[in-house]
């Protein structure tokens, strides 16, 4: 009898282990699908970024020209 009780303890601690290992698997799944999710919006966040950035030389380099055009506009009168 010892023995059977010995082997169903080991055998529902078996069991509690592939339990927590399913969980485990799962929760791991659900942190990759929120990594996945975290890097695509990150991607499309350094998009917005460098587009950003774009926009603003752009400015800056127009600017510039005006005041080239100015000091043309200056020296020709």
């Amino acid at each position: 009898q010892a023995e059977l009780r010995n082997s169903r303890l080991e055998n529902e601690a078996l069991r509690a282990g592939q339990a927590g290992l399913a969980a485990a698997k799962q929760n791991a799944e659900v942190a990759l699908q929120h990594l996945l999710q975290v890097t695509t919006s990150s991607r499309a966040s350094i998009r917005q970024l460098l587009s950003g950035a774009e926009s603003l030389q752009l400015v800056a380099d127009l600017l510039k020209s005006i005041d080239r055009i100015a000091e043309v506009s200056e020296d020709g009168q």
